[in-house]
């Protein structure tokens, strides 16, 4: 079994509603949080996955294609393969936030799919997110939850930021 790192996207790897840019929604509009690429090349070092799951409800909104996501997805991966942080699979929810749909955070869908697609180890994996709806969605399909930011009750721990929870996933995943 493999373990992995399920990370969401906006406010985990690149800001969102910052001076610099509101929302992502082109590949010019994306910037790497500091310490990112840092902190996934380290990640990569330990665990055989790191995937991005992400809502996007943008899409289902009319603020961009699916086709735009999927270029400002294809932008990210490269640019932090430049650095050497790998990113193996990006899995998103592209429905209205109030849709109903099954795969919106904080249900657990992407992250079952991707669990059964690479047969990924419970026990030595992680979703970190900025919000209640990606720590619930990780608790809910098995996995523990790290948030990023001031506290979460329902997390198993709290970081400031990536670069700040890289060492505690991988002693903990160890353990």
């Amino acid at each position: 079994m493999n373990k992995a790192v399920f990370l969401d996207r906006d406010g985990v790897i690149n800001e969102v509603l910052t001076d610099r840019v509101k929302f992502v929604n082109r590949p010019s509009d994306l910037y790497f949080l500091p310490g990112v690429p840092e902190a996934i090349k380290k990640l990569n070092a330990f665990f055989d996955y790191i995937f991005v799951v992400t809502n996007q409800g943008g899409v289902g909104l009319g603020f961009m294609k699916e086709s735009q996501l999927n270029k400002i997805h294809d932008h990210m991966i490269a640019e932090l393969k430049k650095e050497g942080a790998i990113i193996h699979d990006v899995a998103y929810c592209p429905h209205k936030p109030k849709a109903g749909c099954e795969c919106r955070k904080p249900k657990p869908k992407l992250i079952l799919e991707l669990i059964k697609k690479y047969e990924i180890d419970l026990s030595k994996s992680y979703m970190v997110g900025d919000t209640d709806t990606d720590i619930i969605a990780g608790k809910k399909a098995g996995i523990k939850g790290v948030f990023l930011g001031k506290s979460d009750p329902l997390a198993d721990a709290v970081f400031p930021d990536l670069i700040s929870a890289v060492d505690w996933i991988i002693e903990d995943a160890k353990a």
